[in-house]
């Protein structure tokens, strides 16, 4: 049996990200990191980028802190969004430049995680990997410590559509848009299903590929997500840099936010009624001034592309206008044609909607979402739940008190807090009335779950500790296992370099990084503000 001193999980930005930190503060240590993907990078994984593929980062905002992406070496320029071969480029580059490529295995997938009982802890992992027979080898490998980076993207939830099997076209996930690329030549008409960003892209692909385009937006869903310029206000800030400003962090009501020692004006702003005035105006003022310079009233159209969310409840579904051309003006032009309805059923060549409609269709692709939680087994049963990872409630009416997320008393007395520190959250808005889950979602739910079900439908959420590690005692006594990428938010590339580096520090054993109080306040955090975040770790630990 091979043996470890540590295993990374995941090649995508965070298990990189996590492997190289690990790396480079135990250069000693055995490492490897394995990934089910025939190419590194995750969601930017050569086999994921599809047809005209952007990030929504401009130039200088999608980038490790101590790796920047230059316009010498990567051939985009500033204010300029950047190819997805080109962040497959950088990633690539990123392995080799810190050696982390040479520990790549590519194409293998681990099955699952046995941890062991004894006082040091460590895994053994059983691993696949398919043979130049095209057959699946397993083997067994032990880990010290080990890494989980499979993030929230990487098994994607496919429901099952009545009559799929009589379809007859084409019919994937977006996932696998650029295994089915193809479509774009060979398609006579499409269905994109879906309101987030990857449907806009897909739908914008498609119409500009010249083929009959449907976006379907679920009546009973969550409506179409906040599409932005990158450049807002009469001011014309750079939305990514408004993200990462301390100042404006305040008008969110982020329940881990005082930690930063602004603890009394955030109690201020959404403590008080006059505080929680001031933040209505704030968020009034930034969705507004979205909502115009996207016009979506002045056609009947692109005002089915309206958000349905306040601005403040978007989450990181907040997203980029980054299209060569304007996506607004296809839907004037009838070249993207948007539905807002439920698809009841398939039937030979086309897709049925609730209303009624019924969309000729040679194509279906589906932007239904992710598993949400890793897919690995781990044993022995049940230690999920001391791990703080998602799993089926408990109807033990005593469980034990390392799962956490089956406490009603505890959650109670969380959800009161929380309300009590942020008012307005128990007033939040009825943003759809008719919301209900995707067809299935009352059927199990478990990390290897392949059925037509939701397979986040009945989970728990994750318990982890800063969304990193489990809170049990057994786990925090070995600290053998850590999570990273189970958080998102709009540094994403940043958050992997410290959770990595974090992650390396908990295995062993100044939170302001600006100069001045100032900076600290009003300039916005970037990619260089961790330039040397390495260095100061290594110093002090010295």
């Amino acid at each position: 049996m091979e043996s470890f001193d540590c295993v990374v999980v995941g090649a995508g930005w965070y298990g990189l990200g996590a492997a190289k930190q690990y790396h480079v503060t135990h250069p000693t240590d055995s490492l490897v990191v394995f990934d089910g993907q025939s190419t590194l990078g995750g969601s930017w994984a050569s086999e994921r980028i599809y047809p005209l593929l952007k990030s929504n980062n401009l130039l200088g905002t999608l980038e490790y802190p101590d790796f920047p992406m230059t316009t010498a070496r990567f051939r985009v320029k500033t204010d300029n969004y950047i190819p997805g071969e080109v962040v497959y480029e950088y990633l690539q580059a990123y392995a080799t430049e810190f050696g982390i490529a040479k520990h790549i295995r590519s194409g293998t997938k681990v099955l699952s995680a046995e941890h062991l009982d004894g006082a040091e802890g460590g895994w053994v992992l059983t691993t696949a990997s398919s043979t130049t027979s095209g057959k699946q080898k397993q083997k067994l490998v032990k880990a010290r410590r080990l890494i989980i980076a499979t993030g929230i993207t990487s098994e994607a939830f496919l429901p099952h559509f009545r009559g799929q099997e009589t379809f007859g076209g084409r019919l994937f996930h977006g996932k696998d848009f650029q295994q089915n690329r193809d479509t774009l030549d060979t398609a006579k008409s499409a269905v994109v299903f879906g309101g987030h960003k990857f449907a806009w892209d897909a739908a914008y692909a498609y119409a500009t590929a010249g083929v009959e385009t449907h976006m379907v937006i679920r009546e009973s869903g969550h409506g179409p997500c906040w599409m932005s310029p990158s450049y807002v206000t009469p001011l014309k800030k750079w939305i990514e840099k408004l993200a990462n400003i301390r100042f404006l962090t305040w008008f969110s009501p982020c329940i881990w936010g005082n930690v930063d020692g602004y603890g009394g004006i955030r109690n201020f702003l959404h403590g008080t009624t006059l505080g929680r005035k001031i933040v209505d105006v704030f968020w009034s003022v930034l969705g507004g001034d979205v909502l115009a310079l996207n016009k979506y009233d002045a056609h009947p159209e692109t005002a089915k592309l309206k958000p349905w969310l306040p601005a403040m409840y978007s989450g990181t579904s907040f997203s980029i206008l980054n299209y060569d051309t304007d996506f607004f003006q296809l839907v004037k032009d009838g070249k993207i044609r948007v539905h807002v309805g439920d698809i009841t059923h398939l039937s030979p060549g086309k897709v049925h909607l609730s209303d009624g409609v019924q969309l000729r269709a040679d194509v279906l692709l589906a932007n239904t979402g992710w598993k949400h939680v890793p897919p690995i087994r781990f044993l022995p049963e049940g230690i999920d739940r001391e791990l703080g990872l998602p799993h089926a409630a408990d109807a033990d009416p005593s469980p034990s008190s390392d799962d956490l997320a089956c406490q009603p008393d505890l959650l109670a007395q969380t959800d009161a807090q929380i309300l009590a520190t942020f008012p307005r959250l128990r007033d939040e808005p009825v943003w759809n009335a008719r919301y209900k889950p995707l067809p299935g979602t009352n059927l199990p739910t478990t990390a290897d779950d392949n059925g037509d079900g939701n397979p986040n439908a009945s989970l728990t959420p994750f318990m982890l500790h800063r969304f990193m590690v489990p809170p049990s005692a057994r786990f925090l006594r070995t600290r053998d296992i850590a999570f990273v990428g189970s958080v998102a938010n709009f540094s994403n590339v940043i958050t992997a370099h410290v959770q990595g580096l974090w992650v390396a520090a908990y295995f062993e054993g100044r939170t302001h990084r600006k100069d001045g109080v100032f900076a600290e306040l009003f300039s916005a955090y970037g990619p260089e503000d961790y330039r040397g975040i390495n260095e100061e770790w290594a110093a002090a630990s010295a």
